[in-house]
């Protein structure tokens, strides 16, 4: 066990412990060299002596190093120290989704289909290069306060492209996520992480799991045979765009899912317009059933649920031997004769339904309607000329916000206008709430927080970005831009980003503790350049011993730095300037 204060590689100083996981603990950790705080991911010590478990530790490493995106966790270094083998990576401040989902039960539409179009974002890029997480589940997503989603964990990540496979068949993830054909004993494709991804959704909209059971492999074994339970049974109103995207992303056979997860985030951007609301429910091309399946992979995790299994399939085999043995001759006969009734009364119910599918259409179809227009009509006149027209109408109505119909008049109906449908056909009414939409102001130049929290009383939700700026007289907290501009209209749910300085400042570079190319590296982010000054010292040669800028100044993007670099005296030197600049760690000129 690390403890609190130790040093990995003289360099990471340990925080405290912030997680741990069947492969490594993770803990919070201060980088001495860049000034900043990471999670550092250390090789649980019983697993370090394993050479396998080393090779897929180090093989997470390296996929996710490849790896640059917002919605990433970013890989900062990987090492060895004494054994330990760890992983540097960017340290996220926020909550795991399972956690917000605890919390809150279920989300909102709108949020629930944000929150994926940054997850399959961030994941187009994993499946642009090759690579599976393989463990795609609310405890490795993060989401910050600003709403920004963060996938972490890619510790079971695979780069299909890679010569060195391994463990192809073993269940790496959780069963409540796992996708039919590695619950089957097969490997994991593209395919795989979108069936996990849209489990997720599920789960996000309706605040539970689709499937359930008392071990991981009864909960399997439902992944595998038993149909996604409907979603509309919990959330009757939901869009069927929506529904059909959780019909195709968790379809047992992978042939009918999306191909990646760039496909399935492009359906979702498009999933709220109104066109697609009501569009027609999926089909799936391919066979749903998949062949059976002695669940291997599942049972390799699970090896202490065999026993009770197998005991269980002996005692239904001494059952059906015992049955078996009180079945008479008369019995026989008895069911004989009972299958001939039963085959009479099926095929005179083939002969019957056959006949009504034939005739049902030629009778309806001559009672098709065309369903009337009564756009801009009162509820009250609408109702009266769709019941005219021979429709029944929902007493139910919908709502809708709209720019071009006044309050309390008709949108639109469902199904649409001037559509054939049968007499009698329920129309519902789509009723305008009127222009609720919010103009923006020209929010610059304001606090972003007074901003926030006026936007987020009329219900829009804010995200805050920092931006690099080279104007030196920005000030911290002062909004620089915002999107959408002033004058354009947001809805209650969407989103504003509101930019703010990136007001960054100078650490103390002559603490001993940083040498020039520590300095160039703290740097580069900001475009800085650095300038070097030898100057003889009685200090360890190398170490900066003085700055052009002052410590807890601003850096400004693309400016530049002079950093003076201690260097061996020369013999024979009787200059002690220096040896009192650095006895008393004050120093005079434009280096200090």
């Amino acid at each position: 066990m690390i403890m609190k204060g130790q040093k990995i590689s003289d360099r990471y100083q340990i925080i405290k412990a912030i997680g741990e996981g069947g492969m490594a603990n993770v803990y919070l950790a201060y980088d001495t060299i860049l000034d900043r705080n990471v999670a550092v991911k250390v090789l649980r010590g019983d697993l370090a002596g394993d050479e396998k478990f080393v090779r897929r530790f180090q093989r997470e490493a390296l996929s996710a190093s490849s790896l640059t995106h917002p919605n990433i966790v970013e890989v900062y270094d990987v090492g060895e120290d004494n054994g330990q083998y760890y992983i540097v990576m960017e340290y996220v401040e926020g909550k795991h989704l399972k956690n917000l989902i605890k919390k809150r039960g279920r989300l909102t539409i709108s949020e629930v289909v944000d929150i994926m179009l940054q997850i399959t974002d961030g994941m187009s890029v994993a499946h642009d290069s090759y690579i599976i997480h393989r463990d795609i589940k609310p405890q490795n997503i993060m989401i910050l306060e600003n709403g920004l989603v963060k996938i972490m964990d890619f510790g079971i990540a695979m780069a299909m492209n890679s010569t060195q496979l391994t463990q192809t068949n073993s269940v790496m993830g959780s069963v409540h996520y796992l996708p039919p054909e590695q619950a089957n004993g097969k490997g994991a494709t593209l395919q795989s992480d979108i069936y996990s991804m849209g489990i997720v959704m599920y789960e996000l909209l309706t605040g539970s799991l689709p499937y359930k059971g008392d071990n991981a492999v009864e909960i399997a074994l439902k992944h595998l045979k038993e149909p996604l339970p409907s979603i509309r049974t919990i959330l009757p109103n939901i869009p069927q765009s929506i529904e059909n995207i959780i019909i195709k992303s968790t379809a047992k056979n992978p042939k009918n899912r999306y191909v990646d997860a760039r496909e399935m985030h492009n359906d979702l951007l498009t999933c709220l317009d109104e066109k697609r609301v009501n569009e027609e429910k999926i089909t799936l091309p391919y066979p749903e059933v998949l062949e059976d399946s002695k669940l291997k992979a599942v049972k390799k995790v699970k090896k202490e649920d065999a026993p009770s299994e197998k005991k269980k399939e002996e005692k239904k085999e001494e059952k059906e031997e015992i049955l078996a043995k009180q079945i008479t001759k008369n019995d026989l006969k008895k069911q004989n004769k009972l299958l001939i009734i039963l085959a009479s009364i099926f095929t005179i119910l083939v002969v019957a339904i056959t006949t009504i599918v034939i005739l049902i259409p030629s009778l309806t179809t001559s009672r098709e309607l065309n369903i009337p227009d009564v756009t801009g009509y009162s509820v009250e006149d609408a109702l009266k000329t769709l019941q005219d027209a021979g429709f029944k109408v929902a007493s139910d109505q919908q709502k809708i916000a709209s720019e071009e119909i006044e309050f309390g008049k008709v949108v639109k109906t469902s199904p649409l206008a001037n559509t054939k449908r049968t007499k009698g056909t329920e129309v519902t009414l789509w009723v305008s709430e009127g222009d609720t939409k919010i103009t923006l102001e020209d929010y610059t130049g304001s606090n972003y927080l007074e901003i926030k929290g006026k936007l987020e009383t009329l219900g829009v939700q804010v995200l805050v970005e920092k931006r690099d700026t080279d104007n030196e007289e920005d000030q911290e907290n002062i909004i620089l831009d915002q999107s959408p501009k002033a004058g354009e209209k947001v809805s209650k749910g969407d989103y504003v980003t509101l930019y703010i300085p990136n007001v960054d400042k100078y650490p103390d570079f002559t603490n001993g503790s940083y040498h020039y190319e520590d300095v160039v590296e703290y740097l580069k982010k900001y475009n800085v350049t650095v300038n070097k000054v030898e100057q003889e010292s009685s200090r360890t040669a190398g170490i900066v011993i003085g700055q052009s800028r002052e410590k807890g100044s601003r850096i400004v993007n693309g400016t530049s730095i002079t950093v003076t670099v201690a260097k061996k005296k020369t013999s024979g030197s009787t200059e002690n300037s220096d040896d009192d600049e650095d006895d008393d760690g004050v120093c005079d000129g434009q280096f200090c």
